[in-house]
């Protein structure tokens, strides 16, 4: 189980104020339910999948489906308000808003973690790397796992 960490950093990078306001500014409106998909997000303690955003929402709206809730993350990740995590298929909020961008995620592999960076060395060697092998890159975003501080503290005691 993951800490608290990720919830509370990823709470206080985006709040649902803000982001109405990026949605606004593009001409888009973060409805109710795409609302509360992500307050779902923003609150969990780690990074959460679609099927367990649907668990949340099924009690509250006996409407949800599955679709309905992949549409919404699918806003969400192209109003640069959420991440998907290709290694676990679980979704977390965005710590740099607002924007696309080339990012980096150090997974836990013991208790879940989650931390985003956003280190531009890595997003052109990643980049670059591409070129010098001929591949065209779709997203600049590197998975890297590992054992996070606490997890290695506990482990040294």
């Amino acid at each position: 189980m993951a800490s608290a960490k990720h919830a509370d950093k990823h709470a206080e990078s985006l709040s649902l104020a803000e982001a109405e306001a990026i949605c606004a500014a593009k001409g888009e409106r973060l409805t109710p339910r795409r609302r509360r998909v992500l307050e779902i997000i923003l609150t969990s303690a780690q990074p959460i999948t679609a099927y367990e955003i649907l668990d949340v929402l099924k009690p509250e709206d006996a409407r949800a489906s599955a679709v309905a809730v992949y549409r919404s993350l699918d806003f969400l990740m192209e109003a640069g308000l959420v991440h998907r995590i290709e290694t676990t298929r679980a979704f977390i909020g965005c710590a740099h808003p607002g924007h696309k961008h080339g990012g980096q995620f150090l997974i836990c592999r013991r208790c879940g973690t989650v931390v985003e960076t956003e280190d531009t060395n890595v997003t052109h060697a990643a980049e670059a790397l591409g070129q010098k092998m001929g591949f065209s890159l779709e997203s600049p975003i590197v998975e890297v796992t590992g054992v996070c501080g606490d997890c290695g503290t506990q482990n040294a005691h």
